[in-house]
């Protein structure tokens, strides 16, 4: 009898890519899947003949023994010219070319919600792990804050070993692929209407087991190093933000990236000045005499000079003075905020007797028009005693 030919098992031409042949293969898979049709021993046939088909043409070295040789060639690379004798080989062909991702990929394939004809296999993906991040905190003061620093962090990472270049082994052949998977990070069992499958627990979802261990890293791949890191903070930051350096954290393995670093900021208090916003607040005491005749007055700012405020006659506590552009640059690069000059009005401590003489003949000469919140609050107040 005729052996059915695998390109016609899949009903695809022989010179599909191997993206057409993992869709054609998806397609039947799913169609002659036992879960879909128990008890049917005519599509038990058929789900192992296109796992067979699709396990050879997916090999491009099978594939091209298969091509030039027939079944027949095949016996060299571990296939016998009977095919696939049990539903174990079969699962294990279905589970590799859905990814390996156990219940959610096959629930999915089943019911709707993936489209799997483009994915790459998982079981890769395990291979290639990316390294983890990790967090610095830095303190800076409140006028590097403002002008943006740069500053120097030493972090400790896992950075690729250098004598086996990351690769784990002492030697090229000391890295052999896990007999327990065949190589797919991922072992399977049926349990009911799925086929689930998990991390093989001889390689730990790596695909491949190290026989030679670098003596540097133990067979890790990567290594402890102190490593000391550049870090730009721009200007305007404050205190909860976050800078993430990329590839600044530990390095991945099996060749995956290197994971981030985040550096979070604080920025110190500072000793006249308080943030709100890209605002900054300076509180200004004057005197008495001061708020009542007006005055000019120098005020400091963060960038190394001082700044001119008028005071008018009549100022009062609290009141808010605005200097253009002299508070923190937005971090973002969108402008600059402003220096808020809050007037602190001081009354005067331990007077001489010239000075009380004083203020008493001015007291007496003191009118509503002097004083007109006063007056005001006078009046409003006036209801609450009737």
């Amino acid at each position: 009898m005729k052996m059915a030919d695998y390109y016609e098992v899949l009903e695809i031409a022989k010179n599909a890519s191997q993206d057409e042949i993992k869709k054609a293969y998806r397609k039947k898979a799913l169609q002659f899947h036992p879960d879909k049709n128990p008890g049917d021993a005519e599509a038990e046939k058929r789900f192992k003949e296109i796992s067979e088909a699709y396990e050879v043409l997916s090999d491009d070295s099978k594939r091209s023994l298969y091509d030039r040789y027939g079944k027949d060639g095949l016996s060299g690379a571990g296939m016998g010219a009977g095919g696939y004798a049990s539903m174990d080989e079969a699962m294990r062909t279905f589970m590799g070319a859905f990814g390996g991702g156990g219940a959610d990929s096959i629930f999915e394939a089943f019911f709707g919600g993936g489209d799997f004809s483009g994915a790459s296999d998982r079981g890769s993906r395990m291979q290639h792990r990316q390294g983890a991040s990790k967090r610095v905190n830095i303190t800076i003061s409140f006028e590097e804050a403002a002008k943006g620093v740069d500053k120097e962090l030493a972090v400790t990472n896992y950075v690729s070993c250098h004598d086996c270049h990351g690769k784990g082994s002492a030697s090229a052949n000391g890295v052999k692929k896990c007999s327990r998977c065949g190589g797919r990070g991922q072992v399977f069992e049926q349990r009911g209407f799925f086929s689930m499958s998990m991390a093989c627990p001889q390689c730990h979802g790596e695909g491949r087991v190290i026989t030679d261990p670098c003596k540097t890293c133990h067979g890790e791949g990567v290594v402890k190093e102190k490593q000391r890191v550049k870090v730009h903070i721009p200007a305007g930051v404050d205190t909860g933000m976050r800078l993430k350096m990329s590839g600044y954290g530990d390095a991945g393995q099996g060749g995956g990236p290197a994971g981030d670093l985040y550096v979070f900021i604080n920025v110190e208090p500072h000793e006249f000045f308080e943030r709100e916003g890209n605002d900054i607040m300076l509180t200004l005491p004057i005197s008495f005499s001061e708020a009542a005749l007006g005055a000019k007055k120098e005020v400091p700012s963060l960038y190394s000079h001082t700044c001119r405020i008028t005071i008018p006659e009549g100022t009062q506590n609290d009141k808010i003075f605005r200097v253009k552009g002299e508070g923190f640059p937005n971090v973002h690069g969108q402008g600059r905020g402003d220096l808020l000059v809050k007037i602190f009005v001081e009354t005067p401590t331990h007077l001489s007797e010239r000075q009380r003489q004083i203020l008493r003949e001015f007291g007496e000469s003191e009118n509503a028009s002097n004083q007109p919140k006063s007056k005001g609050f006078l009046d409003k107040i006036k209801g609450f005693f009737r």
